[in-house]
């Protein structure tokens, strides 16, 4: 499925949990070697929005956090 160009992407999910060091699951370390951090939290969001624009989604399972 295709995601929606105006898709929503929650502020605080890139600025308080993707970005920022977390004790389980940590994403921080791989996104700041490709160069993402709070000072390019804008890039990050629009290189996000741009991959999305590009690939196909599919959905393999859901939880109470969301669909994945």
């Amino acid at each position: 499925m295709k995601l929606p160009a105006d898709l929503f992407i929650a502020p605080e999910k890139l600025t308080d949990y993707l970005l920022v060091w977390q004790r389980r699951g940590d994403k921080s370390a791989f996104l700041a070697r490709a160069g993402y951090d709070l000072e390019t939290v804008l890039r990050l969001e629009a290189d996000l929005r741009r991959l999305a624009a590009q690939a196909e989604a599919i959905q393999v399972r859901n939880n109470e956090f969301g669909d994945y």
